[in-house]
């Protein structure tokens, strides 16, 4: 979701809906450290998954340079949770040069189906990010997904390369990403503007100084080549999965490179790829101002609401003041060395958006604010940054970067550019257009040139696959599901009339029957279909 501080397109999973989450750890290390946090999201848009070659791995057999791979084992063992595994994988660090001193080890867990019935092979997860972990987020799909599917499935996820606990992409230090976030993303004056861009050129070269060598080969492509060889390791003739927020833009990806290979696919929470980074940016400000006029009118039917009670407009003026207010004033919070400021209190308001579950705790934070505390909004900012108690920042938003940097031409070359976009971003919203538009900015900066570029992905040959949109979606807006759904060849659309980010497994019985119907027996829902 682009709302965090210069991390563009970053689409996610919420914590509230992660929450048991970040158990799966002491035994899952594919190298380099990862400090769990109870979250993982969703955002790049575009790349060249329609046409790209796949070098003879998918529908013409396995070339012999990459045969090692697609024919290793995995050494399971228990990751420390009853009933999960977890063991390590090799690909190569740039595919079309396999060099096995190169190689990198991916992180992979599993839950075996314990269930009655026939099983129906292995079901990948993704929670989207990029950056998400998808290990992190396997309890709460082999958990809490419905057990029609779980009893049936062996529920896979593997964290992509440079997330997480499968060689991270690093950039800051803890103390220099505290610094960061902060930074003022709505710059008044050429001080301001110079202080944003000084910003994330330190990012991206902190970036470059820590991972360089990684930071070309951690595209959306490379990650969906990694998961045609896991599905070989795992022995399945096709994929199956299930792909959330950005997750939706890796499965995607796979289907245009592997149409053939491909199984039951659901896509929810669905990107679009053929928008560039610009319009994605711009879309995603719109979907925020929609989500928060959801939140809004919510709240000013209630007595006591921070935003006033009159109306939803109202509610903006009110939280226009305060944005103002921690611009001009941060709040002091318990920790005297981070004061909220407008940056972090934006971040907390919209992490709040993901999830209507999370409203409650967003009214309570706007009451604390408007009487002069900050602690509870700098907690909701911190947990969309995946920072723990201790300070410790998972490395989400420097693999996000990573990956949206390579997979799209960046959505501004310069602050001239941010300028001359401010107008048509404050008109698709008015609170948050002018924070998301300057932090589209970072890559500009980037030291690795994009790979991708916005692109229809039709996946002509694939089997059925299904696209679930929800309507007040904040993160991917429901017109990216409708026109991904329209792109694919075999495309099916599931329409959720409702708000939050993402539909299947949070709470409609109408979706999850659908969607279930489509993953046990390949039975997709008629045209039209609609839940509430």
């Amino acid at each position: 979701m682009p709302a965090a501080k210069h991390s563009m397109r970053l689409l996610r999973m919420p914590a509230t809906v992660i929450a048991v989450t970040g158990l799966l750890l002491s035994a899952c290390s594919g190298g380099g450290g990862h400090k769990a946090a109870a979250d993982s999201p969703g955002a790049s848009a575009g790349s060249t998954a329609a046409s790209s070659g796949a070098a003879g791995s998918a529908a013409g057999g396995i070339s012999a340079n990459l045969a090692s791979y697609y024919n290793q084992k995995i050494s399971w063992h228990s990751c420390g949770v009853s009933g999960f595994d977890c063991g390590t994988m090799k690909v190569p660090l740039d595919y079309a040069h396999p060099v096995a001193a190169d190689d990198l080890k991916l992180a992979v867990a599993r839950k075996v189906a314990t269930g009655k019935g026939g099983k129906l092979g292995s079901l990948l997860v993704n929670p989207g990010g990029p950056g998400g972990s998808a290990i992190d987020y396997l309890q709460y799909a082999a958990l809490g997904y419905p057990s029609a599917v779980t009893s049936r499935y062996d529920m896979v996820a593997v964290d992509p390369r440079g997330v997480a606990r499968s060689q991270p992409v690093e950039c800051l230090t803890d103390k220099q990403m505290d610094t960061f976030t902060a930074v003022d993303t709505t710059p008044d004056d050429s001080a301001e503007i110079k202080a944003v861009t000084t910003a994330d050129r330190t990012f991206d070269n902190g970036c470059e100084h820590r991972s360089g060598k990684l930071l070309a080969h951690v595209s959306t492509v490379d990650s969906a080549r990694d998961m045609d060889v896991l599905r070989a390791i795992l022995g399945d003739k096709k994929l199956n999965y299930i792909g959330k927020s950005y997750g939706t833009f890796l499965g995607a990806t796979y289907a245009g490179l592997f149409p053939k290979n491909v199984g039951h696919l659901v896509l929810d929470g669905a990107m679009d790829p053929s928008i560039s980074a610009l319009d994605s940016s711009r879309t995603q400000a719109g979907g925020f101002e929609v989500a928060f006029d959801a939140f809004a009118k919510d709240c000013v039917a209630r007595s006591g609401c921070p935003l006033g009670t009159t109306s939803v407009a109202d509610a903006g003026k009110h939280l226009t003041a305060l944005f103002a207010s921690l611009d001009a004033h941060p709040l002091k919070t318990g920790d005297v060395s981070r004061p909220l400021t407008e940056a972090l209190g934006t971040t907390g308001v919209i992490s709040a958006m993901y999830d209507q579950s999370a409203w409650p705790s967003l009214r309570s934070a706007l009451t604390d604010a408007t009487k002069g505390q900050g602690d509870a909004l700098l907690q909701l900012s911190d947990s969309y940054y995946e920072r723990d108690d201790s300070g410790k920042y998972s490395n989400l938003m420097y693999a996000n970067a990573a990956v949206n940097c390579l997979d799209l031409p960046p959505a501004f070359k310069s602050p001239a550019d941010v300028e001359k976009a401010l107008p048509s971003f404050r008109k698709a919203s008015p609170l948050f257009g002018t924070t998301l538009a300057w932090s589209s900015l970072g890559c500009a900066y980037w030291p690795v040139a994009s790979t991708g570029h916005a692109a229809k992905i039709t996946a002509d040959g694939a089997g059925p696959i299904l696209v679930v949109g929800t309507t007040r979606d904040p993160a991917t807006p429901y017109a990216w599901a409708k026109s991904l759904a329209s792109q694919l060849s075999s495309g099916h659309l599931l329409t959720y009339q409702g708000d939050g980010h993402t539909a299947y497994a949070r709470g409609s019985s109408c979706i999850d029957s659908a969607v279930n119907a489509y993953l046990l027996a390949g039975t997709v829902p008629p045209n039209g279909k609609t839940c509430s």
